[in-house]
Formats: C-alpha cells, sequence, structure tokens
C-alpha cells in the first residue's frame, strides 16, 4: 500500500493524546488524517463506525478513544464497559471486515504492581480495578476480532492540555507552599507528545510493510514516584512549593493503583527502531512549551 493513499482515522481526538497527534499531522504530507472526537464517531455503535469508516475511505485507525477516569469508573461501570471494551472490539470487527491497519492504545494499569523488574508483555496481567480489568478486556475483544492489531500500553501520561498530573501539580504549585505527594507508587511519566510521534511512525512503518504486531510497551525512558515526579514539576518550572512524600495508604482514593508499573520497552525500540527520550528531557520541554502558550495567551 502507498503512503500518499494512507487515510488515519484518529479517535478520541479531543483527549490529551489526540491533541498532541494533530501537532504530529501538521508535519506530514504523505499521510491524510481524520480526526473524530465520540460526537462525530461513536465507536460503541458498531454500524456508525462501519458507515464512518466506508463513507471516508480509511485505510488505518489509531484508537485513542478511552475511559480513562480511573477512580470514576469503580461506580461508572457501564460506560467504561462500553468505551474500553466494545468500542475496541467494534473498531476490530470494522478493521477485519474491511482489511484495515488498526493501532489501540492501552495501560499499565492491566498489571497488578508486584513486580520488581520492568513489566514485559508476556508478563501476566492482573488488573486492580475497573479501568485496568476493563482496558485488559479490550485489548483481548480487539485481538479476537483483529489478531494483526498493534497494541501499545503506555503509563503516567500527561501533555500540556487537559486534566492531569503535570497541570494539576503546575496549578496546586502556583497557589500552594507545600504539597504532600505519593512516594510509593513507581512507573514512568510519559509525554503524551513523544507516544503521539511514535504512533504515527508505527503506523507508517506497519503501511510500508513493517510486519511487526502484537502488544507493545512504550513510556519514556527512566524510573521515577509520583514525588519524584511532583518534584520535578515545581524545580522545571520554578515553582516555590515544597514537596513532601507520603504513603498511599495516607491518601486514599476508590481505585487502588498499582504500586510498581515501570514497562520494558525492549520490543518495541527493536521492532520499530524507535530512540525514546528519559522522562525529564520530555517534562523540562513540556513545561517549556507550557510557558511560552501563557506568554502568548
Amino acid at each position: 500500500m502507498n503512503t500518499a493513499k494512507m487515510k488515519l482515522l484518529v479517535t478520541g481526538a479531543n483527549g490529551q493524546l489526540g491533541q498532541e497527534i494533530k501537532k504530529v499531522a501538521s508535519t506530514l504530507k504523505d499521510v491524510q488524517f481524520v480526526f473524530c472526537s465520540r460526537a462525530q464517531v461513536d465507536i460503541t455503535d458498531a454500524k456508525q463506525l462501519s458507515d464512518f469508516v466506508v463513507k471516508n475511505e480509511i485505510t488505518a485507525i489509531l484508537n485513542c478513544a478511552a475511559y480513562t477516569a480511573v477512580d470514576t469508573a469503580e461506580s461508572d461501570t457501564e460506560n467504561a464497559y462500553q468505551i474500553n471494551v466494545v468500542g475496541p472490539k467494534n473498531i476490530g470487527e470494522v478493521a477485519a471486515n474491511l482489511k484495515l491497519l488498526v493501532l489501540h492504545i492501552s495501560t499499565d494499569f492491566v498489571f497488578e504492581g508486584k513486580h520488581y523488574l520492568p513489566y514485559k508483555e508476556e508478563d501476566v496481567t492482573a488488573p486492580l480495578g475497573v479501568y485496568g480489568r476493563t482496558k485488559l478486556q479490550g485489548e483481548a475483544a480487539l485481538l479476537e476480532s483483529l489478531p494483526t492489531a498493534t497494541i501499545i500500553r503506555t503509563s503516567w501520561l500527561y501533555s500540556a492540555s487537559g486534566s492531569n498530573f503535570l497541570n494539576t501539580m503546575l496549578r496546586l504549585g502556583s497557589e500552594r507552599s507545600e504539597l504532600n505527594v505519593v512516594f510509593d507508587q513507581i512507573g514512568t511519566p510519559t509525554y503524551a507528545g513523544d507516544l503521539a510521534a511514535a504512533c504515527v511512525e508505527i503506523v507508517q512503518q506497519q503501511i510500508k510493510g513493517n510486519s511487526h504486531r502484537g502488544i507493545f510497551h512504550y513510556s519514556n525512558e527512566g524510573v521515577a514516584s509520583w514525588y519524584d515526579f511532583a518534584s520535578a514539576i515545581m524545580r522545571l518550572s520554578d515553582k516555590n512549593c515544597k514537596v513532601y512524600p507520603i504513603e498511599a495508604v495516607a491518601y486514599p482514593t476508590p481505585a487502588k493503583r498499582p504500586a510498581y508499573s515501570v514497562l520494558n520497552k525492549s520490543k518495541i525500540k527493536t521492532a520499530f527502531e524507535l530512540k525514546i527520550p528519559h522522562w525529564e528531557t520530555s517534562l523540562k520541554k513540556c513545561i517549556s512549551f507550557v510557558e511560552k502558550q501563557k506568554k502568548i495567551n
């Protein structure tokens, strides 16, 4: 298939990853992007999805649509199931019928978090809550419908836009002189801009003939606790806010989080020859962008 004919549907276009893919899209001339929010195409409606894909002559789908409100999912189980399980299932079935490429975004929350080494793709999954469970079910539903699908699990996603840990810390850092942040949950912050670029690169490689498929892990390089992440945010943004470490038990939430969810990225780096930045390098880049936007506005 010629890349000149590539027409890539990006679902969940209003989310932070979708917004970052829009930035990547503006730099590419050999890919035609079709960005859709749920109002434009609802992936939980199989017929609506199929009709849209056929009408717009889509050749590949990048599914960024997800129910990501981890704590709310514990009580809003039906909506989480519809978006995280039924949606990917429908995408898989439509793609199988029309022979389309699919890249789907999943999460580190599929793991229990009792590991002591970075999780590999084949490690045993055991999600702790509704969000992780529905994302894992979504992976299975997609692969059952479309065994040639590609799934990327990522972790601790943030960007300059939307509701995420970075923006919460920047706001609180301006409002308060000190904060308590959990230090016994370990993972890797991932800049949505880096993930967006990787996703588009992978789809392009697959269109051109890269045969690697299946489940892959992607996050920025390095390891951090939420406390480390918050401390770095304050330091890099010059906030005069002191961050103190606390245990997770001191900050109870409706959903349990994995205590350790660092992802091993060897497989994705080898398959697609990706160079992945360290989390602090990307955080600095993102904060710099936020500050420039403030000056403009």
